[in-house]
């Protein structure tokens, strides 16, 4: 499924979105393109959150954990570099 919308929280939000991603070492851009090509996605079993993998523009391969706000809008949680399967 594809999303047309991403909630980001404020880039200077301490607790947001953005700021936790970025102390994985990426940026909102890294994980809009796995969000928009996704190579897999899975549910956690542990949270039944779920999530997509795929490749940053630089190679890296990352999971980004996500709420569904609506049919067409999600929250990402986190995005850190795992590695391949």
């Amino acid at each position: 499924m594809r999303y047309f919308q991403i909630i980001w929280d404020d880039d200077d939000d301490p607790d947001g979105n953005v700021q936790h991603i970025a102390q994985h070492g990426l940026t909102v851009e890294d994980v809009e393109h796995v969000l928009e090509n996704p190579e897999d996605e899975t549910t956690l079993r542990r949270s039944d959150r779920p999530c997509f993998f795929g490749y940053t523009p630089a190679g890296e391969y990352i999971i980004i954990i996500f709420e569904i706000a609506d049919d067409d809008t999600i929250y990402p949680i986190t995005a850190y570099e795992v590695p391949e399967l």
